[in-house]
């Protein structure tokens, strides 16, 4: 067992990390006036030293960023923080007038047909979620959380058969849904050049330019390429697009716990952000 503190390489994989952090954040300014969202402190931590690290010790040493908004100051912090990742970094010159989609279009031009793992740079989450993302069976999985009440703002699933999904959407009628996408996803090679694709075909028209990365996975599940809803019910996790998901971040990941590399599995049964009251 490694000392505790050292970090852990829960396993060894070829997957590569995207992490798109090119907005803006302006529902939760002024703490965005003069800082990315994603260097926002929870818990003692900034969200992005949360997120790296848990990429770190799950054997992810390949990241891809897109970046736009106060971009400088992320690029420092990580040449700083984390001086033996792999990292590349994609610029998204027009970070204020596109979207999710646009910004996951611009990694994949960069990663081809490489299998990744997706994150939005406002979730802080345990460790433990991406293990299970990494070792899940489904080569393209999404993560959900069934223990929400869904709003109009959430992305929301539906599925059949089980957990093959139908339907991510913030259009998704809450009464169908099963629960909320996190802002977590494990692709496949083959899917990530189909995706690549789809996106670079929307984006081409800029009327399109603010549609959700989501958008473009419905379109394949559409197309029969089959994405599977991995349930992490329980976990700790949340987004933070407010000064109230903020706050609600603070308490719940200031809270005492076991060490990450103590935990594994154990993070099961944890109270979700939602849980606390989200």
């Amino acid at each position: 067992m490694p000392a505790r503190g050292q970090p852990v390489r829960w396993k060894e994989t070829d997957m590569k990390a995207i992490i798109l952090a090119a907005g803006v954040g302006s529902r939760i300014r002024p703490l965005t006036d003069n800082c990315p969202k994603s260097l926002l402190k929870v818990g003692g931590k900034t969200i992005l030293e949360m997120m790296l690290s848990h990429i770190q010790h799950c054997g992810i040493t390949d990241v891809i960023f897109v970046l736009g908004y106060l971009q400088n100051q992320i690029r420092n912090y990580v040449k700083t923080a984390f001086p033996k990742l792999d990292v590349t970094y994609v610029v998204n010159e027009n970070f204020a007038t596109t979207n999710t989609g646009y910004s996951l279009m611009l990694a994949l031009q960069e990663i081809k047909d490489s299998p990744f793992v997706k994150f939005d740079a406002d979730v802080v989450f345990d460790e433990g979620i991406l293990r299970q993302v990494i070792d899940c069976e489904h080569e393209n999985c999404l993560c959900i959380d069934k223990n929400i009440q869904l709003d109009a703002e959430e992305i929301k699933v539906t599925i059949e058969g089980g957990n093959k999904v139908v339907k991510v959407s913030k259009s998704v009628r809450p009464v169908d849904a099963v629960g909320e996408s996190i802002g977590i996803e494990k692709i496949n090679g083959h899917t990530a050049g189909l995706l690549l694709a789809e996106l670079e075909k929307n984006m081409a028209d800029a009327k399109n330019h603010q549609n959700y990365y989501e958008d473009a996975y419905e379109r394949l599940i559409a197309k029969d390429v089959p994405f599977f809803a991995l349930d992490i019910t329980g976990m700790r996790w949340t987004e933070i697009d407010t000064k109230e998901d903020f706050a609600m971040a603070e308490e719940l990941f200031s809270l005492s716990l076991p060490h990450e590399a103590d935990r594994h599995s154990e993070d099961l049964g944890r109270p979700s952000a939602h849980d606390q009251g989200r």
